[in-house]
């Protein structure tokens, strides 16, 4: 069973794309920041990351720097979900090496569009 890390700081982010992914057969697991993610990283093997951009503590671009600085998850793919659309975002976020980007609200079809490229469902 593939299991997916969510980041956001909004609890209510957090509940929603994880009944979403829950209700397609992912496993989820959810970090309210980056460094509450990166707690979770080292304690259980997970498939793939769906992070906020914009979070206090250690926020989505600085999660994805060290990720990707790191051996263990430099091949973990990592999808950026983020409130801005603008184009300067996503570029930033490609370049910080993101697998992917959603714009929230995303829907549920994007979101299990989106997950299925990466990893696959129990269901």
């Amino acid at each position: 069973m593939s299991i997916i890390l969510i980041v956001d700081d909004s609890p209510i982010v957090r509940r929603t794309l994880g009944f979403t992914l829950k209700k397609s057969g992912y496993t989820v697991l959810e970090a309210a920041h980056g460094a509450d993610a990166l707690d979770k990283l080292a304690k259980t093997a997970v498939d793939l990351v769906i992070s906020d951009m914009t979070m206090p503590e250690v926020d989505g671009l600085t999660l994805l720097q060290r990720l990707r600085a790191d051996k263990r998850y430099k091949n973990l793919p990592v999808v950026m979900h983020t409130a801005s659309g603008q184009n300067q975002d996503r570029l930033r976020a490609e370049q910080e090496g993101a697998d992917g980007f959603l714009t929230k609200p995303a829907s549920s079809r994007e979101l299990i569009a989106i997950a299925s490229q990466f990893v696959n469902s129990s269901s």
